[in-house]
This record gives structure tokens, C-alpha cells and sequence, in this order.
């Protein structure tokens, strides 16, 4: 076996490595944002960080594939609160990541919904944003601005006594008590696909905080999510830090009760004073076998914790000059059954429609897009997929699951194209290629069982047992990621500051 040194370990995953004794001060595991979030801030606080990544590439969701000479997003499509004050800009400056190309979508209606053949708009603002509401919805006024002040408090995480209390309440039961009209409830939860909507279990704090940033701003980049994962691994090595791909964790040796080092596939070992693991708990509780501070009634409830179903996504490549840039999102519903189209069969019944900005957008300094016309060149369309509608290629791998499985996504990228064509003028018309994924591809690719979307289910009636801390019980172990806190960039981004500030306790503590 071999010992990854610190100083000629190899961070481009050719998994050559030195037999020279490990000296890290973290050895974090996973390179999703979440684990590049934490890598940065320890590295810039003078930590010295290596960062171990299965696959071959390094970032996670935030990794974009090529296809065809395009660059197409796995799970990055906008992000909410940059402005100034707002919940994501100091974060993101910290992080470098304020530099990027970032858009600002329309103020008047960032966000589309469109119900059978009504549409609405979500507006950045929060005055904006009921008024433009309540023009539709005029006896709601007062509803509205409820909701816009839950969706304020639930930004203020540091109200630890509110942020409980919302999580111990039922969003749907909230929902249908604030506002008197069900139309309106599905309109505000419209915009909801970058969570998982369920009547029966979801906390009134994830739903307000899952949609709220995007309120009080909303941003797409220009060019891939990758750019995130790039200026964070560029920055992570500039300062020292490291980062091998190719190095797939099994095992995690504990001694005397504390992690001593990760052992990965190819019989490295990597030793470390701390650990972070930004993979699926669950997974993470398979390598802390034997472990005698992780007991296995800690490890078997991880386990058993139920997960948010996964996605189906096709991405369109469009023929030139078919179809019109839009600077927002387009979520369309066939009924106004939100909460649960997802359950029932039949076609696909909601979607999300991303448009990509074109490369040749300018940009003013406020981040807006100044060109009067422009066309775009790809669209991502997502639609929710349960894991029962692909569990019968469960045990076959990437480019290996036959022609049943191929003709399973042709149905339903047709679907989801004459859905969102409802709403995109001239879309079925313009299609030139697409590329499908379902929750397969995300289980393979990101090593997240089932291949969920947005990580371990939180349910408001088991709040403390389905929200899990950043702190394990072995001391020298923590977690990151969107299983715990919160998922989303928001989410997760505020998680990875959690577990880093458990790492900054433990070493002001020696």
C-alpha cells in the first residue's frame, strides 16, 4: 500500500502517488461544492487541505458534460441573494466567486409559472414581488405579504428558536391556511422544482428558504455552472491546497477513537488531523465499519433516512436563430396539482426550462444584459423522476442499459419538448440534438443513492433526525453537503461554513 505525501502527491489523477508519510491538517472527501467551498476557506485561513475525488474530473453537480462540442449544466442553472446584504454576497466574495459573469434575470418576472393557460409572474423585490402578485390575486394582498415576511425570516438562520419552529411545521398545511386561494398556493410553490414538494412532509423552513433568495435577487451565469467549480479549484491549488482525482474512498480507519486516515480503491492512504466528507451520508456511514465511536445504530439510522426523488433532464441544442434568449425561467404545469403531478401517471405534467445566456451577451456592471436582441443556442428542460420508474436498469452502468432504457428517454424528452413548447415560441420546431439524463446517471456519476436531486428528505414531524448536523460522533469527522442543513447553492454554501467553523472550534480548542 502507499501514503499520499503532501508535498509530491500528484492533484491530477494519474494516482501516482509517494511512499512518504501523509501530513495534512483536513482530507476532505468529495469535490461537490460543498467540499470545494470548505477546501477554500480552510486553505485561505493557511490550512493545509487535500481534497479526494472518485471521479475524474473534480466539482460535483456544479460539473458540466460535453456533448457535441457543447457544455451542457448538470444541476447549476441560477442562484438567488447576491446583491448586496443578501444571504449568498458576502459568501460569495469571501470566495471569490462574486467575479464570475453572473446575469440578472428580469426584475418584473425572474421566475414564469404557467398553470393550464394562466401565467404568472415572480418578480425580484420583495414589494415587487406581492404587488405584482396581487394584481392577480387582489383579495390576497395581505396573504402575500405574510408570506414575503416568512420568507424574510426564514434568511435570518442565526434565529435558531424561529428557524426550529419553522421546521417543525408542515409548508403545504402553512400554504393552505395563509392564503385562502389554492390557485395562489400552487403559484408560489410553482418555482419549486429545485426542491422536492411534498404535502405530507416538508418543513415550511426549507420550502421559504429554498425559494426566498431568489426574491430578493436572481442570477444565472453566462457560460457553464462549471465556471464556479474552476474558480474555486484554481484558487484552492494557488493556495496550496491539493486536490487528487481518481482516489475513491472505501474505508475510514478509526484509532483510539478518531479517524487516522482515509484508505482509498487503490490502496492509498491519506492521513489527516481532520476529515470532511461532502458525500451522501449514508455512503459515508459504509466506510466507518467497526467503528467504535460511529455505533451501528447511529450508522444503520443514516442509512434508513428516505431520500428526495432524483431528475430526468434533456438537454437542446437549437437550430441558429429559432428561438429567442428569455431572461427567466419558465416553469409550466399541465393542472394545478404542484405539489403532486409527479406521483401520477401519464405524461409528464410540470417542468423547468432553463435557457442558457449566449456567449456573445454583453453585460453592464449591474449585471445586466444590455442587448436588445439575442438568440439562444441551448435550453435545459427538468422534470421530476421517482427511482420506480428506472429501478429496472438499477444493475446496469452508463452507455450499458439497453434499448428498452434508451426508448424510455425518447418518450420522455418528446414529452417534456411539447410541454415547455407551450410556453418557448417555436420550440418543437427548432430542436437541432439532445442529450437525456435520468437519476441513473446522477447515482453513477455522483455516488448519491438513487440518484436524489436534493439529498436526504427533511420531514417537519422528525425534524432533529432528518436534519443532521455537520458534526459526527467520531470528533474528528464532520459532514458537508446537502443532505444536512440545506441543499441548493444557498443551502449548501451556508452548510459548508457550518462544518468549517466546527473544524475552526476544534483547532482554537487545542
Amino acid at each position: 500500500m502507499t501514503t499520499l505525501s503532501s508535498t509530491q502527491s500528484n492533484s491530477h489523477g494519474d494516482g501516482s502517488a509517494t511512499a512518504a508519510p501523509a501530513d495534512y491538517d483536513v482530507a476532505i472527501i468529495g469535490s461537490g461544492l460543498g467540499g470545494l467551498e470548505c477546501a477554500h476557506i480552510l486553505a485561505s485561513q493557511g490550512r493545509r487541505v487535500i481534497v479526494l475525488e472518485r471521479w475524474r474530473q473534480p466539482g460535483g453537480c456544479t460539473q458540466g458534460y460535453r456533448r457535441g462540442g457543447y457544455v451542457f449544466d448538470t444541476g447549476m442553472h441560477y442562484v438567488g441573494g447576491l446583491d448586496a446584504g443578501q444571504p449568498l454576497h458576502d459568501a460569495f466574495n469571501r470566495l471569490g466567486l462574486l467575479r464570475l459573469p453572473w446575469v440578472r434575470l428580469d426584475a418584473g418576472g425572474f421566475d414564469r409559472v404557467t398553470i393550464g393557460r394562466q401565467s404568472f409572474r415572480l418578480a425580484q423585490g420583495y414589494d415587487r414581488f406581492v404587488d405584482v402578485l396581487a394584481a392577480d390575486f387582489p383579495a390576497e394582498r395581505e396573504a402575500l405579504e405574510r408570506y414575503v415576511a416568512a420568507v424574510r425570516q426564514s434568511d435570518n438562520v442565526g434565529d435558531m428558536q424561529m428557524s426550529r419552529q419553522m421546521m417543525e411545521t408542515n409548508a403545504w398545511e402553512w400554504l393552505t391556511q395563509n392564503f385562502s386561494d389554492e390557485l395562489l398556493v400552487n403559484v408560489v410553490s410553482g418555482a419549486s422544482m429545485k426542491l422536492e414538494l411534498r404535502k405530507e412532509s416538508l418543513p415550511l423552513f426549507t420550502f421559504l428558504h429554498c425559494n426566498g433568495g431568489y426574491i430578493g435577487s436572481a442570477w444565472r451565469l453566462r457560460g457553464d455552472g462549471g465556471q464556479i467549480a474552476a474558480s474555486l479549484i484554481g484558487d484552492i491549488r494557488r493556495m496550496g491546497g491539493e486536490i487528487v482525482c481518481g482516489a475513491e474512498v472505501v474505508e475510514l480507519v478509526e484509532d483510539d477513537g478518531r479517524i487516522d486516515e482515509a484508505v482509498c480503491n487503490d490502496g492509498r492512504r491519506v492521513r489527516a488531523a481532520m476529515f470532511i466528507s461532502d458525500v451522501h451520508p449514508a455512503v459515508t456511514m459504509q466506510w466507518l465499519r467497526g467503528s467504535r465511536m460511529a455505533r451501528g445504530v447511529y450508522r444503520r439510522r443514516i442509512a434508513m433516512l428516505p431520500d428526495t426523488f432524483g431528475m430526468f433532464t434533456v438537454s437542446v441544442v437549437l437550430k441558429p436563430r429559432t428561438v429567442r434568449y428569455f431572461n427567466h425561467n419558465e416553469y409550466v404545469y399541465r393542472n394545478a396539482d404542484v405539489w403532486d403531478f409527479y406521483t401520477k401517471k401519464g405524461p409528464v405534467g410540470g417542468l423547468m426550462v432553463s435557457c442558457r445566456v449566449p456567449e456573445d451577451a454583453h453585460i453592464d456592471a449591474s449585471g445586466n444584459i444590455t442587448d436588445s436582441e439575442l438568440y439562444a443556442t441551448q435550453i435545459d428542460i427538468l422534470t421530476p423522476m421517482l427511482w420506480s420508474e428506472v429501478a429496472q436498469w438499477e444493475s446496469t452502468s452508463v452507455g450499458r442499459r439497453g434499448d428498452d432504457y434508451k426508448a424510455m428517454k425518447q418518450r420522455r424528452a418528446e414529452e417534456c419538448i411539447e410541454l415547455a413548447s407551450t410556453v418557448v415560441k417555436g420550440l418543437s420546431g427548432a430542436v437541432k440534438e439532445i442529450y437525456t439524463s435520468t437519476p441513473l446517471t446522477y447515482r453513477d456519476y455522483t455516488n448519491t443513492p438513487y440518484g436524489s436531486a436534493f439529498g436526504i428528505r427533511k420531514d417537519y414531524s422528525n425534524a432533529l433526525m432528518t436534519q443532521l448536523s455537520v458534526r459526527t460522533p467520531v470528533p474528528n469527522l464532520m459532514l458537508t453537503g446537502q443532505s444536512l442543513i440545506l441543499h441548493g447553492l444557498q443551502g449548501v454554501t451556508m452548510t459548508a461554513l457550518a462544518t468549517v467553523g466546527e473544524i475552526s472550534k476544534q483547532y482554537n480548542n487545542r
